[in-house]
């Protein structure tokens, strides 16, 4: 059992102890020599021991080693500039270290003498805090990990659906794609069937994000499995309306497309579109011509197809086909002056006096010169030629 030092008080302390009592705050006054004068009520529940265990003792009783080191650095600290704050620890006898903060100064009494009065402030809930914190911020920066990981997959899924160049017999067709986010909700089809036709397509699914590309994906299925059975190009558009209004069935949600079918070597075009931006067609003269969609937006009303769903063109050698989404037309100068269909086709039918690859580079090229700022929307593009 530790016996108590009878120290002698100086008499401003005697009169100051009332006031030091009633704070909620660890106080302890010091001499000269570090040795302990008084300690309040509060500093006795910090540090675990009553008052008689401390009073008379010095640090080197609670401190050792590297401990000890630190703290005789901050007094001498203190000594030097009049005052000193710092975050330290108070030991308990069962071990427990309390974090505190410790803000000391020095005083000079009437006599001359030097005396240090330190008070403890307990921080133990907010080191708790912290330490939640940082054992969140770990978990969220292994869930950030793993969903970048899941993201990189979810991207290679999502180029698998971008249109992808080819020839077909005398049809050369080039594509573009870019999502606006690491996956996005744009997605395209060039998909020849033997000698007998070739299918292009361009879908755009509301939204960015995984969400859009999941719902994407889903709709590329059933478009696919569709146009491998040969379904005609207006009822493809019916069938996945129906199939999205009453499977996926959510609300805002919906989506448009452009669809094109190449027979007889690419000398007769089926067109259809929903709420698409038309399609455009320049003939080998340097002629523009707008395709329009006869159907609205897909995914949100029942009867978004009608009947007469498709048109038909024949082409000829040198006439060349575009399919793009809106991420191409809406974009605006610096003059905040939106590029739209007009600007685009104009921008088309210059760049189609250029090789099919020379002429999706320029296309792209003059949209990006035109913006002001990045494009913020998915970009398909899917270019065609025929020989």
């Amino acid at each position: 059992m530790e016996n108590s030092v009878k120290v002698e008080k100086p008499d401003w302390l005697e009169q100051m102890e009332g006031i030091l009592e009633t704070l909620n705050e660890g106080v302890l006054i010091a001499d000269d020599c570090q040795r302990i004068l008084f300690v309040n009520e509060c500093m006795e529940r910090l540090i675990g021991r009553p008052r008689s265990a401390i009073l008379g003792k010095t640090p080197e009783v609670f401190y050792q080693g590297k401990d000890l080191e630190r703290l005789q650095e901050e007094r001498a600290r203190g000594l030097a500039t009049g005052s000193n704050r710092y975050e330290y620890f108070l030991p308990r006898p069962d071990g427990q270290r309390v974090p505190v903060v410790v803000s000391a100064r020095a005083i000079e009494d009437p006599d001359g003498r030097i005396f240090a009065v330190v008070t403890f402030t307990d921080i133990t809930e907010q080191k708790k805090a912290e330490q939640n914190l940082r054992d969140a911020n770990v978990q969220l920066e292994l869930r950030a990990e793993e969903i970048d990981r899941e993201l990189v997959l979810a991207s290679r899924v999502q180029q698998s659906l971008a249109p992808q160049a080819l020839t077909w017999g005398g049809v050369e067709v080039e594509t573009y794609y870019m999502p606006v986010r690491t996956i996005g909700g744009d997605f395209g089809l060039v998909v020849p069937h033997g000698n007998s036709h070739l299918d292009l397509l361009i879908c755009d699914v509301s939204g960015h994000g995984i969400s859009s590309a999941l719902l994407a994906n889903r709709i590329y299925t059933e478009t696919l499995s569709m146009l491998r059975r040969g379904i005609h190009l207006g009822e493809l558009l019916r069938k996945l309306n129906k199939f999205v209004v009453q499977q996926i069935g959510i609300s805002g949600f919906m989506f448009t497309m452009a669809a094109a079918r190449m027979d007889e070597g690419g000398r007769k075009l089926t067109f259809a579109a929903a709420g698409h931006p038309p399609a455009l067609l320049i003939s080998a003269s340097g002629e523009l011509r707008h395709l329009e969609p006869r159907s609205t937006v897909l995914g949100a009303i029942e009867d978004a197809v009608p009947v007469d769903a498709t048109d038909e063109f024949d082409l000829s050698a040198g006439d060349r086909l575009m399919l793009y989404s809106d991420g191409l037309t809406e974009v605006w100068n610096r003059e905040e002056e939106m590029l739209g269909i007009e600007g685009l086709g104009e921008i088309a039918r210059r760049a189609a006096v250029l090789p099919l690859p020379a002429m999706r580079e320029a296309i792209i090229q003059g949209v990006t010169s035109y913006s002001a700022d990045p494009v913020h929307d998915d970009v398909s593009l899917v270019l065609v030629e025929v020989q």
